[in-house]
């Protein structure tokens, strides 16, 4: 899906921030599963949280990218996505070898082009959502910033620049049909 963007890259990279700059620009944007899914398991004493029960929370992370895309159908315009379906089936499949990679990435595509966040200590930070260091977050990064192109994505790495730069950066870097 050409009009599907993603923003991926390193946990606390300045991913949500940008999202919220794209949707103040009247964009379409789909928040990171994983907080969702962290605010929805507290709320009723869930335990499929990353430092709970990774695999129940990798799961529900596919679960939701998969029905963020479809919901996204919806949209006539481009959606951007904090995040989606190649981060947590590549996360899964890394914690249990289950190839989901495989099952769940090649049927279920987004633009050919994924924005990266690279990792940016200098902003870094851990909250009640995100409780792992930077260098699990780099870790992550790492695996994501080869699998992408591996599974035939163009990635380009976003500088660390002020979020309207880097908003400025990703609407510049579409195709001129995803623009409106």
């Amino acid at each position: 899906m050409d009009r599907f963007i993603v923003i991926s890259g390193c946990s606390g990279g300045g991913k949500s921030t940008l999202l919220t700059e794209l949707a103040r620009r009247g964009f379409a944007v789909i928040e990171e599963p994983g907080r969702r899914i962290v605010d929805a398991e507290r709320a009723r004493g869930g335990t499929a949280m990353p430092w709970i029960d990774m695999e129940g929370f990798l799961c529900r992370a596919i679960t939701t990218a998969m029905a963020d895309r479809e919901a996204a159908c919806s949209n006539r315009g481009i959606t951007f996505f904090d995040r989606g379906l190649v981060d947590a089936a590549s996360a899964l499949e890394t914690l249990t070898g289950e190839p989901t990679i495989a099952r769940d990435c090649y049927n279920h595509r987004y633009a050919p082009r994924v924005f990266l966040t690279p990792p940016w200590p200098e902003i870094y930070a851990t909250d009640s959502a995100r409780q792992h260091n930077l260098a699990a977050a780099i870790t992550e990064y790492d695996r994501l910033a080869a699998l992408y192109p591996a599974l035939g994505y163009e990635t380009l790495v976003l500088p660390k620049v002020p979020v309207a730069e880097r908003a400025d950066i990703v609407l510049a870097s579409l195709p001129p049909l995803s623009v409106p």
